[in-house]
């Protein structure tokens, strides 16, 4: 399958253009790159950039910093990388060197990394303010507090050192919570391969193949296309679908059992996020049946709740009254479904404060943003409230039920776990379900099941 066109230059460079418009000419915005890992002794564990320094650079390399100098005359842009080393190169792959940071990558200037204490103090003298990730690298913020106690102890020279220190994440995270037509189309691209995969698991599934076999066929399609896993693969079959972050992989699948796969691909940092659940012999049970369906219905409303001037909140209110009523029905909530919505009150006396009754069974939100994280970048409320729902934001719809046994739980429901996963963006007039391409209908299931594998 072809590729869609990457990102191209020109809208990195328009993203760069929108935060130094919001920086303000006093202030100077610093980001780093991501370090290589050592996994052990020799090895590295593979390089991931980081999301915010990938936005606004498109550069793909270690041991980098970027520097945004609002209306600096010798250029606002400015990256640190590693030089052109032939010898290095050898042994770790081409680097882009310092004309290709200005050539390729759109930097007014560059220099090599290993200058960056030198070059940096003439950019922070005279700005007010300094932009960065407080907090992300405890050895990076030392060097900054450092550049800064160099220029105070320079002010009797002239020398004006800057007097604030802001989070640049609420700027970049702001504008990342929004995604482009490009960005839009890598999110649409990777859905389709990460669709294609969890259809490929559930064709091969059957009795006796072990969790990390269906692991091992979802990935090979998200290599195939050039992509690789946006998070650890989760897949759990019977008990093990009911740990929520389940990553062992290690167990046989046994017919009778429910098996969820909770996997997404990558494609040049955009991931895609899919859970699907489903019998591994082929066929639902009575109460898997009625569970999925309620589940799935769940996440139905949940999708219909999601369209512009609905708040970030309502999907997942609309899911937990689908599932609160089903479970009244089903017997497995006693009550009114309105007082089963409420939490208890607070207790007074010191205790630990009671849940609702239902987060026995779901005990986590009903989705959050996607992009270049998987748990993207974003706020979720603005001065206390849940924010609106706007165009070209993306997040998932996940509702899910959980049954470990319990005393207060007949044991035909016990190691019933479900969720049901999509990715979905809002347009503006509703919403596009970006992961469509892989069935969730009982009926589809079983039938795609039923189909010998080509």
């Amino acid at each position: 399958m072809k590729s869609p066109v990457l990102i191209p230059a020109s809208e990195f460079a328009e993203r760069r253009q929108r935060l130094l418009a919001q920086l303000g000419e006093q202030a100077i915005a610093i980001i780093q790159a991501s370090q290589l890992v050592i996994r052990n002794r020799d090895a590295d564990y593979p390089f991931r950039q980081e999301s915010d320094f990938l936005y606004l650079t498109g550069f793909n390399e270690p041991d980098a910093v970027a520097v945004f100098i609002p209306g600096r005359a010798e250029g606002e842009y400015v990256l640190f990388c590693q030089a052109k080393d032939p010898a290095m190169e050898r042994w770790t792959g081409k680097r882009a060197g310092i004309d290709g940071a200005v050539n390729d990558y759109g930097a007014d200037q560059a220099f090599p990394i290993g200058e960056l204490d030198k070059q940096i103090l003439p950019l922070l003298s005279g700005r007010t303010e300094v932009h960065y990730r407080i907090g992300f690298d405890t050895e990076f913020d030392l060097k900054v507090l450092g550049w800064l106690t160099v220029l105070r102890r320079q002010a009797r020279n002239g020398v004006a050192a800057p007097n604030t220190l802001k989070l640049l994440d609420t700027l970049v995270h702001e504008l990342r919570l929004f995604k482009s037509p490009a960005e839009l189309e890598m999110m649409r691209y990777s859905a389709k391969i990460a669709a294609q995969a969890h259809t490929r698991a559930m064709q091969i599934c059957r009795p006796g193949l072990f969790e990390f076999e269906l692991q091992a066929e979802i990935e090979r399609e998200f290599r195939k296309a050039g992509m690789e896993p946006a998070y650890t693969s989760i897949v759990g079959g019977g008990e093990n679908a009911c740990i929520l972050h389940y990553v062992d992989n290690r167990t046989p699948l046994k017919a009778g059992d429910l098996l969820l796969i909770d996997a997404g691909s990558e494609h040049q940092g955009y991931a895609s996020d899919i859970t699907r659940t489903f019998p591994v012999n082929g066929r639902f049970s009575h109460e898997q049946r009625q569970l999925y369906q309620l589940v799935l219905d769940a996440q139905k409303a949940a999708i219909a709740a999601v369209k512009p001037g609905n708040d970030w909140d309502a999907p997942h209110q609309a899911a937990v009254r689908t599932l609160v009523a089903g479970l009244v029905e089903l017997g497995l909530l006693q009550g009114e479904v309105e007082e089963l919505l409420q939490d208890p009150p607070k207790t007074t006396d010191g205790s630990a404060p009671k849940e609702a009754a239902y987060r026995q069974f779901y005990m986590h939100k009903t989705g959050h943003w996607l992009g270049l994280d998987v748990h993207d970048v974003g706020d979720y409320k603005i001065n206390g409230a849940w924010r609106c729902l706007e165009p070209g934001m993306v997040l998932t719809v996940e509702p899910g039920l959980y049954f470990s046994p319990a005393e207060n739980l007949d044991p035909k429901w016990w190691n019933i776990g479900i969720r049901i996963e999509d990715d979905v963006l809002v347009t503006a007039d509703g919403c596009e379900v970006l992961t469509a391409g892989v069935v969730k209908e009982i009926a589809e299931i079983e039938a795609l099941m039923a189909q010998p594998l080509d």
